[in-house]
């Protein structure tokens, strides 16, 4: 079961988001992205306590996927520093993960 991530990210524009879950899920490297928000986040930044409208992507993917799906993130992400953080799924729906393996890129394709 410990294969499956989910990882988050979050962007400042809906549109950004959007391109991003394009991006993973043409390239095979998620199954899956969802784009919720608008939210808001409270972080501190260069010193200062900043507070943003954002909007959050949480992408359903592989573990052995990760370093792709960060380095793609990375080339389209507009953050300097943007929030990249993997989860593992330690249970889930098993049909549901059939489905999401047989979507991601696969090694021997």
């Amino acid at each position: 079961m410990g294969k499956f991530i989910q990882v988050l990210t979050s962007a400042g524009t809906k549109e950004d988001a959007q391109k991003i879950a394009q991006s993973v899920v043409e390239k095979r490297l998620a199954g899956c992205v969802q784009v919720v928000g608008p939210i808001t986040s409270t972080y501190w930044w260069d010193g200062k306590l900043e507070t943003a409208e954002e909007w959050l992507c949480i992408i359903k993917s592989r573990k052995d996927l990760y370093k792709e799906l960060e380095k793609t993130i990375q080339q389209i992400h507009p953050y300097k520093v943007p929030e990249i953080l993997a989860v593992p799924v330690v249970e889930g729906n098993k049909s549901y993960l059939e489905w999401l393996d047989g979507e991601l890129w696969k090694s021997n394709q």
